[in-house]
């Protein structure tokens, strides 16, 4: 292979980019595995075949038409994972109607700027979690709903929707139900069939509002291109076959549960295992046995629960090949317990963001181990990669520490409705800019160094917190850890370190300290550490380092105070 020369990288291009809509796609599917089962739902207890999948979506498809929508309408998702929910994914696609993910950790007011943001017309949604009234937030929103006619919604503060669905089988006053709206539908709608014909590929499918954590939330707009290839390259990575199983215990309203779950299995073939909900342990142990699942999927925090489980042992995981682990940095350690105690051998790891559909770079199953279990990879076919120097724009030698861009079939058409937010993502040369600091070596290899407003300047000194991490997990103590970097009026800031420990453990301030001395730069030490039960982080699992910041920031202030 031929050594790179400056930090970019193009992916191969061997195999041709999918010009279909993810509906014709799908028919041919259905086509070639009518018979074979391609989702279990384990909590629910459901099991379909791909014909009887097929059924189902081209119900829905033609409700969604005779409700009233049309191509390019939009329509919210609020809701875990559920067949109900695999469903409405493919019916949106084969009406042209825009999906809008709605995360269910939403409240009243982010679920209200939503569904106005993209003007959603109607909205499916279960009732109830745990202790969250679903339910009741849209009330709060909308309080005169109409009762005369079931799903029919007036409201001044939601002035676009006007129905509303729910998921499950409780009839509620002025709610329709899922299965109500299904009834609606005819499988055999020639309107279906007809609308399939005229759809393109490059239309927008599909809007996820990104975290927010810098101003309001803005919608990535995907289209049928962008995710059905991304779903495709993720699979073959994994060498996805339909004699595989797939166990996605990872959010359906996120990319990866969406794409890199349901759009990998679906275009290999395979079957989707749905093992509860949301995640709960247990159950995904429970269902990779008793499905005899091949795959699994996950974040680090996701393995790191299940790895660490007291039941972890009673479970056979043998079945187990292959998954992708994402949504975070994936720790060294964690992934070397993940190949020797889950039998993963062939785990990838995958990187990428909501903009590019989601990934840009993914090991695969015959990635050597060391490079594995270090790096994110290399560049997915047909897409580009470079690493450039934030300030200039220049791109890097081999090995320098920049930020990562991405080009491609894969980039989001923009922000909906948002033309100078989309601007100042996605260059007028088509790249995207992550804000991730990486760096690709010679051979390819892409790893992450942190993101540029993580990177911590201490004294002079570029401090990468990723660094810090990986080397603080070799403690056997260690479970897991999160470096940030806080203010200081001597070096302007210093490092400090959240810890989880391993059950039983016990591990001091003064023991970590003396477990770094020696083996890493005083200036990577930390001069903070706190031992802590968990770390904040969004229902997607990506820990939120901004919130760490904050809370160490009012801490350290009044410290100050009381000192004073």
């Amino acid at each position: 292979m031929t050594k790179l020369e400056t930090s970019y990288s193009r992916g191969a291009v061997d195999s041709p980019l999918i010009e279909q809509t993810i509906g014709a796609f799908f028919n041919e599917m259905v086509g070639r595995f009518a018979d074979k089962e391609v989702v279990v739902s384990c909590h629910q207890g459901i099991r379909y075949t791909y014909a009887e999948l097929q059924r189902e979506v081209n119900r829905m498809a033609s409700a969604l038409l005779r409700m009233g929508l049309e191509p390019g309408d939009r329509i919210g998702i609020w809701s875990h994972n559920n067949v109900e929910w695999l469903v409405t994914q493919f019916a949106t696609a084969k009406a042209g109607v825009i999906l809008v993910n709605i995360n269910p950790a939403y409240r009243v007011a982010e679920l209200e700027y939503a569904l106005n943001k993209v003007e959603c017309k109607a909205l499916i949604m279960m009732p109830t979690f745990k202790t969250t009234d679903y339910l009741e937030m849209i009330r709060c929103i909308a309080h005169e709903v109409s009762h005369a006619v079931p799903g029919r919604l007036e409201s001044a503060r939601l002035p676009s929707l006007k129905t509303v669905v729910q998921i499950g089988s409780d009839t509620v006053p002025g709610f329709m139900r899922f299965s109500d709206l299904l009834a609606m539908g005819d499988p055999a709608d020639q309107a279906v069939h007809s609308l399939g014909a005229r759809l393109r590929n490059t239309d927008a499918i599909n809007i996820q509002f990104t975290s927010g954590t810098t101003g309001s939330p803005k919608g990535a707009t995907l289209t049928h291109r962008n995710v059905l290839n991304n779903g495709f390259f993720i699979g073959e990575a994994m060498r996805l076959s339909p004699d595989d199983r797939l166990c996605i215990p990872v959010p359906l309203y996120h990319c990866f549960g969406m794409v890199v779950g349901n759009l990998a299995a679906l275009t290999h073939g395979a079957t989707i295992v749905y093992p509860n909900d949301a995640f709960e342990p247990v159950s995904v142990l429970r269902a990779v046995q008793d499905e005899r699942c091949t795959a699994l999927h996950g974040v680090p925090t996701m393995f790191i629960a299940e790895l660490d489980h007291p039941r972890f042992k009673e479970f056979d995981l043998s079945t187990l090949r292959t998954g992708v682990m994402a949504g975070s940095p994936c720790p060294i350690e964690v992934m070397k317990r993940v190949v020797s105690e889950m039998h993963m051998g062939e785990v990838t790891i995958a990187y990428g963001m909501t903009e590019t559909s989601p990934a840009s770079c993914q090991s695969t199953t015959d990635t050597p181990l060391e490079k594995r279990v270090s790096t994110i990879g290399k560049v997915l076919p047909h897409l580009e990669l470079k690493v450039i120097a934030p300030e200039s724009g220049e791109i890097l030698p081999v090995g320098a520490v920049g930020e990562l861009c991405t080009r491609g079939y894969s980039v989001m058409r923009g922000y909906w409705e948002d033309a100078a937010k989309t601007s100042e993502a996605i260059d007028a040369e088509g790249w995207m800019h992550s804000g991730d600091l990486a760096t690709i070596d010679g051979n390819g290899y892409v790893n992450i160094a942190g993101r540029i407003k993580d990177l911590v300047i201490r004294g002079g000194e570029n401090v990468y917190p990723r660094e810090v991490e990986e080397f603080l997990y070799r403690h056997s103590a260690i479970q897991d850890v999160q470096v940030i970097g806080v203010p200081d009026q001597k070096y302007g800031e210093e490092l400090c370190a959240w810890v989880v420990l391993r059950d039983g453990a016990t591990l001091s301030e003064d023991e970590l300290r003396s477990f770094c001395r020696g083996q890493i730069a005083h200036y990577k030490i930390p001069r903070y550490i706190r031992f802590v039960e968990s770390f904040p982080m969004t229902v997607t699992g990506k820990i939120q380092k901004f919130v760490m910041r904050e809370m160490m920031k009012e801490e350290l202030r009044l410290n100050d105070a009381a000192s004073a």
